[in-house]
């Protein structure tokens, strides 16, 4: 099977001859920070060099740059609509130069030599990067209108870029909309202020990206059980990373929600102790990974923790259990 052969019967729940090997985000620089003074050396691609499938994401960019700085990690960039009416010159571009690259990524895949997917924003996540972490929360309340406006525009701005998208040879295998809305304990939202605020912004581009034969997977950090029936609802198909240390569990998922489609999972807090973690790690997974339609992953970055070693050990586990998994 070629990659996107491989990605779509999985993610149908149909057999494949492997699973798919892949980091779902980029590198931390602090690990490879780490591996470099360890002696790692590679020339194009890390990805390549540790042998990992060709997974190629593009993000669609909600904002033009240079962009107006916020004052401090988190703080607020916009307080009120006459805000948000002078920085929007610095919102919602073409994307042009991001067309370009998905649409040669779009020949690679259609040859199954790459599996290409996009990211676009969602809507928690980007009124909240516009108004800063703490008046976002209070926005849902003081300024209502202003919250939906903004919403809005962005899922206009998407539609547009995604209907240019749509023409391409072969559309992106996947879509994750980068959300966010969880942490540790729930989800940052009520099921109510969801409907309110966020569904009608989905119902808008879960159909189209459906319709483009995308699969549609919320990328939201934390604890996110609660709010997967959310999602479901309005026509979303998956979730990631679902982070081990948050209290997420896939094979309780996956009895509740049989066709849930899943990526990540893999413990990254176990990753420096040694094969026979590593190892019991992939046994504690293995039956989601029998069951299809999940692709284990660390479940955020790999930490500075981990040891160019044992990141190679990880790597060596993870081609023979993505086997395993599909015998």
């Amino acid at each position: 099977m070629n990659h996107v052969e491989r990605f779509k019967a999985l993610m149908n729940f149909q057999p494949v001859d492997r699973l798919p090997i892949l980091e779902w985000t980029r590198f931390w620089n602090l690990t490879t920070d780490r591996w470099l003074s360890e002696g790692l050396e590679y020339e194009d691609s890390l990805l390549d060099h540790f042998g990992l499938d060709p997974y190629c994401q593009m993000g669609i960019p909600s904002r033009a740059y240079p962009f107006p700085p916020a004052p401090y990690h988190g703080g607020p960039i916009i307080n009120n609509e006459d805000d948000y009416e002078a920085i929007r010159e610095h919102l919602y571009p073409p994307a042009d130069e991001h067309l370009k690259i998905i649409t040669q990524w779009s020949e690679e895949q259609s040859r199954g030599e790459i599996v290409l997917w996009i990211s676009i924003d969602g809507y928690f996540a980007h009124p909240r990067g516009l108004f800063g972490i703490e008046p976002h929360m209070f926005a849902f309340y003081d300024q209502p209108e202003l919250m939906h406006r903004i919403n809005q525009d962005l899922v206009d701005h998407e539609i547009r870029v995604l209907h240019k998208i749509a023409t391409l040879r072969s559309t992106p295998s996947f879509t994750t909309v980068m959300e966010d809305m969880s942490y540790n304990h729930g989800p940052m939202l009520s099921k109510q202020m969801f409907d309110e605020f966020l569904a009608p912004y989905y119902r808008q581009v879960v159909p189209l990206l459906k319709e483009m034969g995308t699969r549609v997977i919320v990328d939201s950090d934390g604890e996110v059980t609660e709010m997967v029936p959310w999602l479901l609802e309005v026509g979303c198909e998956g979730i990631l990373p679902l982070e081990r240390q948050s209290g997420v569990d896939a094979e309780t998922l996956r009895k509740d929600f049989p066709n849930l489609l899943m990526i990540g999972h893999y413990d990254k807090m176990v990753m420096h102790r040694g094969e026979q973690a590593l190892r019991d790690e992939f046994e504690r997974l293995l039956p989601t990974m029998k069951a299809g339609g999940f692709i284990p992953s660390v479940d955020h970055q790999t930490p500075p923790s981990v040891s160019l070693e044992d990141y190679r050990m990880y790597v060596k586990l993870m081609k023979e259990y993505a086997v395993k998994a599909a015998q």
